[in-house]
């Protein structure tokens, strides 16, 4: 009888899914854009991306060692970070710039607020809204071996036509990760099918930005206008593969769906009337701070006392 009564500490119901699993998955529904990356811009792209993740990996390793803490870089959290930011770095940067990135986004951003789960906001957005204003003219230019000129989505703002069966392909200037709209599409789809992650957010995020391009875009329901927003810029990357990190995004399900509308409502604002073409990592860091009040007012009420009645 004594041995039936032996309990294992809470929770009770476990799931065989860890973090590792859940990174490592990220870190495989990536390889399509940043593959297509490498293609698109050459080798450079390649040497960013390994600089930008080992410093991330390192800097993270680093720190534990110092301050004598548990080793975590197994989890590949820092791994996704340093990816994540590599596919949100213009082709021609300097090295360095990948390492100070790196360096912010796992040391300021996510160890100096306890580690992974206690982060208020996306590493890899963190550091390049950090890059962004820190070191603007390096993080805007766009020119390389490739490509030359302004991004579709500058072009677009200025009234001239763009191609948008090169903008769903990636044939375009950008961002290392964010050109390819197919690419990134098929990596959301590995999340999706191996339930990393659901619409809720990423499909209240597009629904909602294209709802508000329509109404103060100035073309109303263009379906070019429409698609060349939805293809260019870090739109798809941010809607399927940031935005839904399940650190910074709400916990219950009609905050999800809050979140999701108030990204699209804010990169509509940031892309239709900023003087900027892009807007989706400001957006997403300015929805990051607002989760907290946006779980406050979508928070189920528990039934009984001071509570709902069924």
């Amino acid at each position: 009888m004594s041995d039936l009564m032996k309990v294992s500490s809470n929770p009770h119901v476990r799931s065989r899914t860890s973090t590792g699993s859940i990174m490592l998955t990220v870190v495989i529904a990536l390889l399509p854009a940043a593959g297509f990356g490498i293609y698109n811009f050459g080798m450079r792209a390649l040497v960013t991306i390994l600089i930008t993740v080992a410093s991330a990996v390192l800097t993270e390793l680093l720190f534990e060692i110092i301050c004598k803490k548990k080793i975590t870089i197994g989890d590949f959290s820092a791994v996704v970070t340093g990816l994540l930011l590599a596919l949100n770095l213009p082709v021609n940067v300097p090295w360095w710039i990948g390492v100070v990135g790196s360096v912010f986004a796992i040391l300021v951003v996510k160890m100096l607020f306890g580690g992974l789960g206690q982060n208020f906001m996306n590493p890899a957005l963190g550091a390049r809204c950090f890059l962004l204003i820190s070191f603007t003219s390096i993080m805007t230019n766009f020119d390389c071996d490739a490509y030359t000129g302004a991004t579709p989505l500058a072009n677009l703002k200025n009234g001239v036509d763009v191609n948008i069966m090169d903008m769903v392909i990636g044939r375009t200037a950008g961002t290392i990760g964010e050109t390819s709209m197919i690419a990134i599409v098929i990596g959301a789809c590995i999340l999706i099918l191996m339930g990393v992650i659901d619409l809720r957010i990423p499909g209240s995020y597009i629904v909602s930005f294209v709802i508000f391009i329509s109404i103060f875009g100035g073309h109303g329901l263009d379906g070019a206008y429409i698609s060349a927003h939805l293809a260019g810029g870090g739109l798809m990357l941010g809607a399927f593969f940031m935005a839904t990190d399940y650190v910074t995004r709400p916990i219950t399900k009609n905050g999800q769906y809050l979140f999701g509308i108030l990204l699209g409502i804010l990169t509509g604002i940031f892309r239709i009337f900023g003087p900027s073409a892009e807007g989706v990592s400001y957006a997403i860091i300015i929805g990051n701070l607002l989760v907290p009040l946006i779980e406050k007012i979508t928070l189920p009420k528990a039934f009984g006392k001071g509570g709902e009645k069924a």
